[in-house]
Parts: structure tokens; sequence; C-alpha cells
């Protein structure tokens, strides 16, 4: 058997990472079950601890999600007192997104449950194999952002093209 062969979905590496991904999703779900959240409520309130004050358009196109899902998503995360909207002073159609007061104890506890999973998923693991995972896996992505952004460069008109 050779590594990384994309036909054995045990020896594949794009597989093993989607299927790690799933499992520790799965394992964060069970363990934060008793906070009444679902995953994408989690999801938002992460990211909105990360970039308060950003647009609800903007939260969703990084979630990608729909607008009126993240809407509908937001809708509930206000009713529970976990996010506040504020329109934007500068422009008067946007709302802007914050985390409310009751939101911090949420997160702590959600910061906790996501430490317990890490530390189940990384048991045994080297520090120094985790830099080297952690490394080829940001370059990767650095790979594939460059390569969307070659794809979308290559998509545009170019000014000869509008003549």
């Amino acid at each position: 058997m050779r590594p990384n062969d994309p036909r054995n979905p045990s020896q594949s590496l794009t597989f093993l990472i989607h299927d790690v991904a799933r499992m520790v999703r799965r394992n964060f779900v069970r363990r934060a079950s008793g906070l009444g959240l679902t995953p994408a409520q989690w999801q938002a309130l992460a990211h909105l601890a990360k970039r308060e004050g950003i647009r609800q358009a903007a939260l969703a196109e990084l979630m990608e999600i729909q607008p009126i899902t993240l809407a509908r998503l937001i809708d509930k995360l206000e009713a529970a007192d976990l996010v506040e909207r504020r329109k934007d002073p500068s422009d008067r159609r946007a709302i802007k997104l914050y985390l409310s007061e009751g939101a911090h104890d949420t997160l702590e506890r959600m910061w906790e449950l996501a430490a317990e999973t890490r530390a189940e998923a990384l048991a045994g693991i080297s520090p120094e194999t985790l830099e080297t995972v952690i490394g080829a896996l940001g370059d990767m992505r650095a790979n594939l952002i460059a390569a969307e952004a070659e794809s979308k460069a290559a998509c545009r008109p170019t000014d000869e093209d509008q003549t």
C-alpha cells in the first residue's frame, strides 16, 4: 500500500482530512449538546468573538451560508440574548453584529469543550509531529487560496475584452 493513494480512502490525505474534521465536529457536538445551540450557532458565535462589529452579509459569506439562513440563525441567537444587531452608522441599510453580555459565559464554555475535544484528538501525538502537520496544512491552504485567486483572475474580463 502506498501512502496518499487517492483510490484508498484510508490512505488518501484529503479523505483523511475530511474524515478527521467530521469526527472532531461530531465529538464537539456530543460534548456541547447541553448548551442548547446548533453547530451553526456555535460557529457564528466563534466568528463573532473574533470579529465583533462584522456586517451580517460579511458573516454569511465567511460562514459560506446564504444571508437569509444567517438572518434566521441570528434571530435565534438574538432571542437567546447571545447576539445584538446594531445599525451601521455609515450605511443605514447594513446591520452589524455584536456579542451580548450573556454570550461570554457560553463562549467560555465552548472554548473549554473545544479544548477537551482537541486534547482527545491529539492524544499521543508529539509536539514535533503536530507542528509538521500544522505547517503542511497551512501550506496546503495557501496553495488553494492562490489557486482560487488565479482562477478568479483568469475569469475576469480584461480591458481589451471590453473594447
